[in-house]
């Protein structure tokens, strides 16, 4: 009895010392920046996330001002035990203009130490784009600047910095992540890129021909009760090209889908297209060109992304692509996409994001040399990033630097068959790239392949390994189909 008694009040002591630990970082000194909160947290909830048990930690913010017109809010949530010796900062998506706590919470519930920004604003997109201060903190300075402080208070709560440091994100994430590697090669051991919006001002310009062309004429618009008959009429197209019938298309770029096969004839139906609908539906498929050079702005969408085509295609413009014109580039809330030139204002689109939010620099070679890994993934049936917008960058690095062995130690791009945004979809979009990544920085484990689930109802149905781009699983031609032990990647 003794001894359990001596225990509770030994814990008790720990727990004291390490929440005085806690708050004393309210004190800390860091360059441009203040503490806003150093708090001990006890297991449970946290207000801003829902339906997830946490353990204790130390939650500390900050505002960081970098310049005179910055104001970036950051947490950092350091374990007040169990701590992994990792530092993994979180990515954003949209506009970012919130605190990403449910990634925070799921990198502390792993062990790490972790942090995640607003990039410098509240809410999506709006005037705060025409401040360049602001934009170039959004763009890129953010994440850097957030990383450096947790970095700083990490050392500080443990009086040990992180031996490895992660970012992770997803879409707007995903660009922030391939910035991280063209801009601060050093930031990062690893990083993971998904369905990175890269090409930025390539996907609102896209974004907003598709909002032309499905607006043409009244007969030009395709309702959602016509997405299934296309998605059907692709998969009996292209799904059987990879030796296997499981309603994915594995690889879309070998997919020939001419939609005139849905051709109405004397009576129309949900199940046909008109002729103006025939003409939009080709739209999405196809890349946008600038008439006056010739150049692709973007690529479009694959085949086998057509059940989630009201990303692009509902009622109203896609969100995200409206606010790029209305408030960087015209500065006009009131801008109507109709009016839009696809050469003139692209030139006036480049002028005002001037590299700051695009992320394209094809050379990773500083991040190479600092030994930095990248993962990249992005879902073929992604409806509001083109997936080719992945594959197009990806082969420009190889391009870049000077063939593909150059690149496989460093970077790796996986493209998900059937996944759309960031996960869902018909495929296998359930894996784990973090532990991947963690495998081949921290015991040089190549990621050849990732195994990859789909759920449904809380049930694995199906498993496949994801494979390294160009190569595809490919089925051994006996067993289970759902099964992943009957493919292999090639």
């Amino acid at each position: 009895m003794f001894l359990i008694v001596l225990t509770s009040l030994l814990l008790a002591a720990d727990d004291a010392a390490t929440a005085k630990t806690c708050k004393s970082l309210s004190s800390l000194t860091l360059p441009a920046a203040t503490i806003t909160a150093a708090e001990p947290r006890t297991s449970g909830s946290f207000p801003h996330v829902t339906g997830v048990d946490l353990p204790g930690f130390c939650r500390v913010a900050a505002t960081l001002t970098p310049t005179r017109e910055s104001d970036i809010r950051i947490e950092v949530w350091l374990p007040l035990s169990g701590w992994n010796r990792k530092l993994q900062v979180v990515g954003n998506g949209g506009w970012s203009g919130s605190m990403p706590y449910s990634a925070v919470a799921a990198a502390l519930r792993r062990g790490y130490a972790a942090a995640g920004t607003d990039t410098g604003h509240e809410g999506g997109g709006g005037p705060w784009m025409q401040n360049r201060e602001k934009l170039i903190d959004f763009g890129y300075r953010a994440v850097h600047e957030t990383t450096v402080a947790a970095k700083a208070i990490t050392a500080a709560f443990y009086d040990a910095a992180p031996r490895f440091s992660y970012f992770s994100g997803c879409s707007g994430g995903g660009r922030q992540a391939l910035m991280e590697a063209q801009r601060y090669p050093g930031d990062f051991n690893g990083i993971v890129a998904g369905a990175p919006s890269s090409n930025a001002t390539g996907r609102a310009a896209f974004s907003m021909w598709i909002a032309q062309q499905l607006r043409k004429e009244p007969a030009s618009y395709i309702t959602p009760a016509a997405y299934p008959a296309i998605h059907n009429a692709v998969l009996e197209a292209c799904d059987a090209k990879d030796g296997v019938s499981d309603r994915i298309v594995e690889n879309p770029s070998r997919c020939a889908f001419d939609p005139r096969v849905l051709a109405c004839g004397a009576e129309e139906n949900q199940a046909c297209l008109t002729a103006p609908q025939i003409r939009a539906v080709r739209a999405m498929y196809e890349p946008l060109i600038d008439a006056s050079t010739g150049e692709e702005i973007a690529p479009g969408l694959s085949p086998g992304s057509e059940l989630g085509w009201a990303t692009f295609g509902g009622t109203q413009p896609f969100a995200l692509g409206t606010q790029m014109f209305q408030h960087l580039v015209f500065d006009d809330p009131n801008w109507d996409f109709r009016s839009l030139n696809f050469s003139s204002d692209m030139v006036r689109m480049r002028r005002a994001e001037a590299g700051v939010i695009d992320a394209m620099n094809p050379d990773l070679s500083a991040f190479f040399a600092s030994g930095g890994k990248l993962i990249q993934y992005h879902g073929w049936a992604d409806p509001q990033i083109q997936p080719l917008s992945s594959v197009r960058y990806f082969e420009t690095v190889i391009r870049r630097m000077g063939g593909a062995s150059n690149v496989a130690d460093h970077y790796r791009l996986f493209m998900v068959p059937g996944m759309a945004h960031c996960g869902s979809g018909e495929g296998t979009s359930t894996f784990d790239m973090l532990s991947a990544l963690e495998r081949w920085v921290e015991h040089g484990e190549s990621p050849d392949s990732i195994p990859a689930s789909r759920v449904i109802d809380g049930r694995v149905d199906r498993t496949r390994p994801l494979c390294p781009y160009p190569q595809q699983a490919t089925y051994k031609g006996s067993g289970d189909i759902n099964d992943a032990a009957n493919f292999v990647c090639k």
